[in-house]
């Protein structure tokens, strides 16, 4: 791993025994910042209600943790709005957010959008189609932020389980995480090969940053918004933090090719000049209870010439036949 990226990932991965609930909310109310989770949804029936019933366990007390919740839905054919609503969300269709600036489908443009309509200093994205999001999944993604100045992105890693196997995968971010985010990163920003799950729908940004930002309307969101802040406000910036479990539903091979399509045409806008890093291997983030460790496979990046150009000069010794 490339030296700054494991410096990184040491000093700004934040674990479950380091995030204390009260400590959280304290700093929240003493930093006077607002805080406002947005649930970007499509024909998530099936789920909404409890994610939106656990946020909503944040906004009461006195000291809360969230002040808004907020569902952007994103053309549902379902039941979806409804199923919010009575959950007890403010939902609002994305179409009619801002008329005048248009109107794409995609994720990415469910959380442009939603700037327009929220309050909060601080954002937090969640995925709607999760089973098994708790409120601690909003505690610890705000953490790190009200609790350090300097932190502007958190991304989120957990442990995920595959549908279609018996065995447990632990800290393993999903199949375009692996088969295409991480190399990607790996060769343009080696920096950033620290972030387990780059791809991940669990994440918060201050306002202050996101609206300078280049949002994809697609699945390019989540890896624009972490190349852009790289790039924007360096590394120290950005923040990880451990959610634990994650379950949701699995997507089908073609619509993961649309979505691995989405977020290369984002990443590869956002390529840096000049040559592309090679690596001798590539590291891969294992979850454990209070730490977060990584084991490397090799990788054979080497690329021989033409081999005319070695013909052409045969080295001493050889014989040519």
């Amino acid at each position: 791993m490339h030296p700054e990226a494991r410096e990184w990932a040491d000093t700004r991965t934040w674990t479950a025994d380091t995030i204390h609930v009260d400590a959280v909310a304290e700093a929240k109310t003493a930093s006077g910042l607002r805080v406002s989770v947005v649930i970007p949804a499509r024909d998530e029936s099936a789920t909404i209600a409890p994610i939106v019933h656990a946020v909503r366990t944040l906004t009461v007390g006195p000291r809360p943790v969230v002040d808004e919740v907020i569902v952007i839905d994103s053309d549902s054919t379902d039941t979806t709005m409804t199923v919010a609503r009575t959950a007890g969300a403010t939902v609002i269709a994305s179409a009619d957010i801002r008329p005048d600036l248009g109107t794409h489908s995609g994720k990415g443009e469910a959380i442009w959008k939603s700037l327009f309509v929220t309050s909060g200093d601080v954002l937090v994205f969640l995925d709607a189609d999760v089973t098994t999001m708790t409120p601690d999944y909003v505690t610890r993604l705000i953490a790190p932020i009200v609790l350090d100045p300097s932190i502007a992105l958190v991304k989120g890693f957990y442990d995920r389980d595959l549908a279609d196997v018996s065995e447990h995968r632990s800290g393993q971010g999903g199949r375009v995480t692996e088969l295409l985010a991480r190399p990607l990163i790996e060769l343009w920003w080696p920096q950033l090969a620290g972030v387990a799950q780059p791809l991940a729908g669990e994440w918060a940004i201050r306002r202050s940053l996101i609206e300078t930002l280049s949002i994809p309307s697609g699945y390019g969101v989540e890896i624009a918004v972490l190349l852009d802040t790289f790039q924007a406000r360096g590394l120290a910036a950005i923040a990880q933090v451990d959610l634990g479990q994650r379950e949701h539903r699995h997507q089908d091979l073609l619509a993961l090719s649309s979505m691995a399509t989405e977020i290369l045409s984002a990443a590869t806008a956002r390529t840096p000049a000049g040559v592309a890093h090679t690596p001798s291997g590539i590291a891969h983030p294992v979850r454990g209870e209070r730490r977060l460790s990584w084991t490397s496979r090799p990788v054979n990046a080497v690329e021989r010439p033409p081999a005319v150009s070695a013909l052409a000069e045969p080295s001493a010794g050889s014989a040519r036949r």
